[in-house]
This record gives structure tokens, sequence and C-alpha cells, in this order.
């Protein structure tokens, strides 16, 4: 029998495969599916800021418009938030009641830093660990680049000063110096990083001449990026890393641990073919293994690493030469 085990964010795992942050990870029933299907840890779907804001604005405009005393609306952003929080830590007792596998709470993260402090509710609420999603829109045009990258520090900051469990924290490639910038990162005392978070996509309806979403799920080819960055930074960061975006199969999750990852998250996979999936791949990874004489996943993890490999020019080509460098 082979090893499939691993430690990621200080959490002991069964195996690598993590179900992402989804509207799979929503309820306490889904979370129990999914250690019923073999995955060895979950990330609850995301509370957002940007929702709780958003929400928290609607009624203040319904209330200005109806004459209401603004002064009360102090009251009403604690009562909102809180009712948000609640219903959230409420889904991590009943998932820590129901399944053994780690459960890991997530918030997506915007610029306001003062409701930081509901994340020492999550940890009292029994999560195992938390995860913060942060993006920063690139084309913000009112922020420098240079606020917007020491906003993660501050943010990092407030919620490690709150929080005693392992947080990690999932990032976008859009950054200036993306190398320096995750290793700087991981410096900060956070347990982990995850590379990277799929963001919405708009897209064009021709006929309704309307902006729609687009491209919902990741595709097998999006594993590239996170492919590379993992390869790039495996051995260079003070935390774990855990490798997400395009995972649909075994081989993406042989590759990814090939890579350095620690762990890795599966979400889109999921969607599409069922949470039985996590069987299919992590069955595969297990028979690859066989065939490879590996026994655990120590033995070839970041082997193919930029760290450990015998060409590591390759993880900085950028242009294609073999495919389109000849003549027409």
């Amino acid at each position: 029998m082979v090893d499939l085990s691993t430690e990621y964010l200080g959490l002991k795992l069964k195996n690598p495969l993590i179900a992402g942050s989804s509207g799979l990870s929503a309820t306490a029933k889904g979370v129990r599916e999914y250690e019923e299907k073999g995955a060895a840890a979950v990330v609850l779907k995301s509370i957002f800021e940007e929702e709780i804001m958003y929400e928290y604005e609607d009624i203040l405009r319904e209330a200005s418009q109806e004459g209401v005393n603004m002064d009360q609306f102090d009251y009403y952003d604690f009562e909102l938030k809180s009712g948000k929080i609640k219903k959230y830590t409420d889904l991590i007792e009943e998932c820590k009641k129901s399944v053994s596998i780690p459960v890991i709470a997530s918030i997506n993260c915007v610029y306001s830093h003062e409701w930081t402090s509901f994340a020492k509710q999550l940890e009292e609420a029994g999560a195992d660990a938390l995860e913060l999603n942060m993006f920063f829109l690139p084309s913000e045009f009112d922020r420098t680049t240079e606020e917007k990258e020491k906003a993660y520090f501050q943010i990092i900051e407030k919620v490690l000063k709150e929080v005693s469990i392992p947080m990690a924290l999932k990032i976008s490639y859009y950054f200036s110096n993306l190398g320096p910038m995750i290793q700087n990162l991981s410096n900060t005392g956070i347990a982990g990083l995850v590379l990277f978070n799929r963001f919405y996509s708009p897209d064009f309806d021709i006929e309704k001449l309307e902006v729609v979403s687009s491209n919902v799920f990741s595709n097998p080819s999006d594993v590239t990026i996170s492919l590379r960055w993992i390869g790039i930074m495996a051995e260079r960061v003070n935390c774990d890393l855990a490798a997400s975006t395009g995972v649909h199969d075994g081989a993406a999750l042989i590759k990814q641990i090939l890579a350095g990852a620690n762990a890795v998250q599966v979400v889109s996979a999921l969607y599409k073919h069922g949470k039985g999936h996590i069987a299919t791949m992590l069955e595969a990874l297990e028979e690859w293994m066989k065939k490879k004489g590996f026994n655990s996943l120590s033995d070839f993890r970041g082997k193919l690493s930029q760290a450990k490999s015998s060409n590591p020019a390759v993880y900085e080509r950028v242009q294609f030469m073999k495919y389109f460098g000849g003549a027409s």
C-alpha cells in the first residue's frame, strides 16, 4: 500500500486532495458528502466581505430615501454583519459535529479592515484553519500598486493578531513582481499560500447587447499557470503551498505534487463529474505511484520543481520557440 498522507497548514491530511471553496461546500450535508467521497479536507464556501458591504449600502440607500434617522446605522451595520457571521459560525459548528476531516473557513476580503475581528468568531466556532481569499482588480485606477500590495500585509497582520489557528492566503497572479511578492507574503507568519484564485470573467451577449458571465468553470489547460508558479516557488517560501484552478484529473493532481504542492484544491471537476470523481483522481494517483515505485508523496514532491530541475531555464521561458518560430 502506498501512503497518500500529507501535511498542510500543520494539519494531518489523509491525502492531498482538498475540496475547494464553492457552493458545494455551503452546507453541512455537502461537507459530509465530501468526506464520504474521500476528500482530505474541505474549504467552506466563502463569506464575502464585499457582499456584506453591498447589502449594507442597499439598506442604507433605502433608509435614506424613507427619511430614517441615519444615526441609527452604526447599530444596523453591526446587526447586519453579525447576522451574516452567525450563519457562518453555525455552519462551521454543524460541520465539525458531522465530519472528522479538517474544516477550513474562507473569507473573501476587500479593502475594509475593521471587520477582521470577526475572524476570531470563526476560530471559536471550531474552524481548523482560515483561508483568506484576496484579490484587488488591477484596473482599479484610484489606488497605486504600492497601496494595493500594502493592503495584503495590513490585512494579514490584523487577522493574525485575532486568531491562533493556521491561516492560508489565496491570491491571484496579478502582481507586478509575482515571485518576490509570493516570497514576501510567505514571510508574514501565514501557514500557507494557495496559487491561484479563480475569477468571474465577463463576456458579451451580442444579441441582447448585455454583459454576461463566462467560463464559470475552469478548463484543464488552466492548470499550467499554477503549475509554473508552484514549481518556481517550491523551496523558496516559508510556508506550505497549495495548488488551485485547472485540476480536473489524477494526472493534474500528480503534476502539482511533482511541482512541489503540499496539497491541491479541486472545485470545477467536482461540479462537472460529481463528488465521486475524488475517488477516481486518488485512484489514479495511487496507481501511478505504484507504477513508479513511490511509497509516499514525499518521495516525489517537488521532483520537477525549478529548484530540483536539471533544466531550470524552462520555467523562465515565456515565448514559443519550437512551435511558432519557423517561417510561414
